[in-house]
């Protein structure tokens, strides 16, 4: 049984696409900036764009780790507004925190990473930003709102925007939207991941899949119902999906002030 409810497609294509069109009215910006990775989220967003602004108005960026994606490059090829960056060679101050082969074992080597990773998010940012800046436009994020619960994004990185359009729908949502949309199904089939080292996925890391977190979040946040109820549902790791996303709470509401 699947306890999250279905979205209508079309009914939040619909609203997602005037509140987009408000965004430029309330702010009298009609251009926007985007950076594309070749996953689900950006891709999805990117067509939604796609149904508020201008064609010419849309710059999408490839910022690829250790190749350019291909939905980036193929938008490319079709004529599509995209520039590309390649932001590993700044890497070196994470690079030179790496443990000395007589410290390594499994945890420095996350740790680093993680380390990495969060740089190459927020150096990502700092591009989509600038660009932004010189084109007079503004940010468009691609959080979901499994990512937002689950704390699986980098402050001041991916989690910065100007704009949100998708932050209030669950992955499986998104993918839900993304086939409505008729995003390309080598998109919508390929593994949830970050791209921000080689095979690193999603749910790899999490060690659950998103279709189980989206119920657990749901049923707990949405529906607000209590761990041991939902372990009777029979979710296998109901309790390692609220763990994580209660030991990520602080980044939603850093920074702490008086």
């Amino acid at each position: 049984m699947n306890y999250l409810p279905p979205i209508n497609p079309e009914q939040e294509t619909k609203k997602i696409v005037n509140f987009l069109k408000s965004v430029q009215k309330n702010t009298k910006t009609d251009k926007v900036v985007i950076g594309l990775s070749g996953g689900i989220d950006s891709t999805t967003v990117y067509h939604l764009l796609q149904k508020a602004y201008k064609k010419e108005n849309i710059l999408g960026v490839g910022l690829p780790y250790e190749k350019i994606e291909s939905i980036a490059l193929s938008l490319f090829e079709k004529g599509e507004r995209v520039e590309f960056f390649s932001p590993w060679e700044v890497r070196s101050h994470a690079l030179a925190g790496r443990a000395r082969p007589q410290e390594k074992n499994l945890d420095t080597e996350l740790l680093t990473k993680i380390r990495l990773g969060n740089i190459m998010a927020r150096i990502r940012m700092i591009v989509l930003f600038d660009l932004a800046k010189k084109y007079h436009a503004l940010v468009c994020g691609t959080e979901n709102k499994s990512e937002k619960l689950l704390g699986y994004f980098t402050r001041f990185g991916d989690a910065a925007s100007d704009i949100e359009p998708i932050s209030r729908l669950y992955k499986t949502h998104v993918f839900q939207l993304a086939e409505y949309l008729k995003v390309s199904r080598n998109v919508i089939d390929a593994k949830p991941t970050a791209g921000l080292w080689e095979g690193q996925t999603d749910e790899g890391e999490f060690g659950f899949t998103y279709k189980e977190a989206d119920q657990v979040l749901y049923l707990y946040y949405d529906k607000k119902m209590m761990l041991e109820k939902i372990n009777k549902l029979g979710f296998a790791n109901a309790e390692k999906v609220i763990r994580r996303s209660l030991n990520n709470q602080f980044k939603q509401v850093a920074p702490y002030h008086i």
